[in-house]
C-alpha cells in the first residue's frame, strides 16, 4: 500500500480505532526483556536518524533480539545497522500477519504522529510498549513520551529509551552507518575513472514538488563546480536520470542516478568530498557516514532536519511562510512550485569553498 494510501487510511480510522482499542496495562513487575519489536513507517530519512537509538538500545541490551517493523520504501536502510535479527515491512499483509503472531518483550513504535503504527503496537502481544505521545495513540503505550518538534530528529528518537534509563548523548557520534562489503566494491568499480580525484556529489531529486529545487539549478551548481575545476557525481534513483543526465551532458559529470541500489549509492556519498542535496534520506545518510553537506531546505524545519555539526550548512527557505511541514504534511499553498528560493551563484560558491577545504 502506497504512503499516501496509508496516511488517508490514517486520517479516516486512526483516531476512532485509537479511542476504542483498549488502554496498554503497566506489567505489575519488571521483566529484564530478551526482545523487542522497533516499529518505523515512513521514509528512508527517519529510518536513518533512528539508527544511532538503535545502536544505543543493542548497547545497553546485547542480548536482545531486534526485530525491525519498516515499509518497502524505508526497509532497506536498516542494512546499515548490523545485528538486527529481521526486517519486516508493515504495509507487507503477509509479514505483518507473521509480526502480529510473534510475541515481543518490547515494542517501541517510533512514529511520530500518525495512529496505524500505534494501533499495531497496540494489538501485539508484548510485555512493554513505548512510543509517543503526540496525540490519541499516547493511550495505546504502556509509557507514553513526549515530542518535541523543534528538536533534530535523532535526538527525538532517544525520548523513546528514557523510560528504559537510557539516557540520549550529548551529540550524535559519527559515523554512524555501516556500509556494507559488496556494496563499497560496487562503489569503487564506478568511481574507477575519477582515480584519487576528489568529487562533490549531487542529488537532484526530491520526494514531493515543494521540496525541488529545479534540475536547471543544478546543472548551473554542477557547470561552476566544473569550471573551478572540481568532478561531479550526480546519484539519485531511475525516477531522477532524465534530470542526472541533462546534469552530466551539460559538465561532464558521471551520471549514476538509477544505476546503484541505496546501499552502494551510500558507499559513493562516503566516498564524496561534499553532498549537495535538499532535504533527502540521503541527506541523513551522509551525516551518518561523516560526508560534509550542503543542504538545501523549504518547506521542512533545518532547524529539525539539517545536519548538525561544522562540516554541514544548509540553506532554509526565505519565503515568509516557510517552514510549514508538520507531522509529514505540508500543507495547500498558494506558492506555486519549490519553496526553495536560494540563489545558485550563492549555493556554487559555498560549494566550492567546501570543497577546497581540507
Amino acid at each position: 500500500m502506497q504512503a499516501k494510501h496509508l496516511k488517508r487510511l490514517d486520517s479516516l480510522a486512526g483516531p476512532l480505532l485509537a479511542r476504542l482499542l483498549p488502554r496498554r496495562k503497566k506489567p505489575a513487575t519488571a521483566v529484564a526483556p530478551g526482545s523487542a519489536l522497533i516499529i518505523r513507517p515512513g521514509g528512508i530519512g527517519d529510518a536513518v536518524l533512528l539508527i544511532p537509538m538503535l545502536r544505543a538500545l543493542q548497547d545497553a541490551y546485547p542480548l536482545y533480539r531486534i526485530d525491525i517493523l519498516a515499509e518497502r520504501r524505508n526497509s532497506a536502510a536498516f542494512e546499515f545497522s548490523p545485528g538486527l535479527h529481521a526486517v519486516h515491512c508493515y504495509d507487507e499483509p503477509g509479514e505483518l500477519r507473521a509480526v502480529l503472531k510473534n510475541r515481543y518483550d518490547l515494542v517501541i513504535d517510533t512514529e511520530q504522529w500518525y495512529r496505524l503504527s500505534a494501533l499495531v503496537s497496540r494489538l501485539i502481544r508484548c510485555r512493554r510498549s513505548i512510543g509517543f505521545a503526540t496525540n490519541e495513540r499516547k493511550r495505546l503505550f504502556t509509557d507514553a513520551v513526549p515530542y518535541d518538534l523543534g528538536e533534530y530528529e535523532a535526538f527525538s528518537f532517544f525520548r523513546l529509551l528514557a523510560p528504559l534509563g537510557i539516557p540520549a548523548p550529548g551529540q550524535i557520534a559519527v559515523p554512524f552507518l555501516d556500509i556494507p562489503a559488496a556494496a563499497q566494491e560496487r562503489a569503487g568499480a564506478l568511481l574507477a575513472r575519477l582515480g584519487e580525484q576528489p568529487f562533490v556529489a549531487i542529488f537532484p531529486g526530491a520526494s514531493v514538488q515543494r521540496k525541488e529545487w529545479g534540475g536547471v539549478r543544478f546543472r548551473q551548481v554542477a557547470a561552476s563546480v566544473a569550471l573551478a575545476g572540481h568532478a561531479t557525481v550526480v546519484v539519485g534513483g531511475k525516477e531522477d536520470d532524465d534530470v542526472a543526465d541533462a546534469i552530466a551532458r551539460a559538465t561532464g559529470a558521471i551520471n549514476l542516478a538509477g544505476r546503484t541500489s541505496l546501499a552502494e549509492t551510500a558507499a559513493v556519498i562516503a566516498a564524496a568530498k561534499v553532498l549537495l542535496t535538499g532535504d533527502s534520506g540521503l541527506l541523513h545518510i551522509a551525516a551518518g557516514l561523516g560526508t560534509r553537506t550542503l543542504s538545501l531546505f523549504g518547506p521542512s524545519d533545518a532547524v529539525k532536519w539539517a545536519p548538525k555539526g561544522e562540516g554541514h550548512r544548509a540553506f532554509a527557505s526565505s519565503l515568509p511562510c516557510a517552514p510549514c511541514a508538520k507531522w509529514g504534511t505540508i500543507p495547500p499553498c498558494a506558492h506555486e512550485g519549490s519553496c526553495i528560493d536560494a540563489d545558485p551563484a550563492e549555493v556554487a560558491r559555498a560549494l566550492i569553498q567546501m570543497l577546497r577545504e581540507e
